[in-house]
């Protein structure tokens, strides 16, 4: 909302007629911006105002005494560092600017009450910062662990899927590996039959008889192994 329109028209007026004032040879040399000096040679013809050169800054080129000072709404531009500054501020024609050595918790403090007093303030651009990043704080917590129940809650279902899919599935196969394993032990017995019908008594004593053979060989060898040892240290102990 814009006030006191009639100043702003007036103001802008004035302004419109205002010339542009300018460092003087600004427009002949690269070094030297237009940023306004004043000339203070001697023999300056901008100083002296020669005819064909640029004005100089006076203070008849000022706007209406009224509109000094406004903002472009039309209300007054008024600094604003807590919220006791707010007290003699008049909502009509005052508006807050928030300084910007407050901090977060000032300011949301401020803007709640210029809010309950109706009055403007010119930068409420920090008020939506401040009130998102407040939001985040608040809702990330809260959204992550909702996203961490969905995500629990998905997995107990996929494993309970699973699980029914399993128990229909487990009998029929645990069923099938018993019959396997059966006819594989039966295969076994049988070739063990047939291996010891194949073979007569006679050749099982046969092979009773190699036996004891390689086992008599076995006992000859140990023996011969510890004679040697013994020899061997006998004739260390001499030398």
């Amino acid at each position: 909302m814009v006030i006191n329109k009639e100043l702003l028209q007036a103001r802008k007026k004035v302004s419109d007629k205002r010339p542009k004032f300018v460092r003087q040879e600004s427009w002949r040399y690269d070094r030297l911006a237009e940023s306004w000096r004043r000339p203070k040679g001697k023999d300056n013809k901008m100083r002296k105002q020669v005819s064909g050169v640029p004005r100089l800054v006076k203070v008849g080129y000022r706007g209406p005494r009224k509109a000094r000072g406004l903002h472009p709404s039309g209300y007054t531009d008024n600094l604003v560092f807590n919220v006791n500054d707010l007290a003699r501020l008049d909502p009509a024609k005052d508006a807050a600017r928030i300084g910007h050595v407050v901090g977060q918790r000032k300011r949301l403090l401020i803007l709640a009450e210029a809010r309950s007093k109706a009055i403007k303030v010119l930068n409420p651009g920090k008020e939506q910062k401040a009130e998102a990043a407040s939001e985040t704080k608040e809702s990330t917590p809260t959204k992550k662990k909702k996203e961490k129940a969905e995500k629990s809650v998905g997995k107990v279902k996929e494993q309970q899927s699973e699980e029914v899919k399993g128990k229909e599935i487990e009998p029929e196969v645990v069923e099938e590996e018993g019959e396997v394993e059966e006819e594989e032990e039966q295969v076994k017995q049988q070739e063990v039959k047939g291996q010891v019908e194949e073979k007569g008594p006679e050749q099982q004593n046969d092979d009773k008889i190699e036996q004891t053979d390689q086992d008599d060989d076995d006992k000859q060898q140990n023996e011969r192994k510890a004679k040697d040892k013994n020899n061997d240290e006998t004739e260390v102990a001499k030398s």
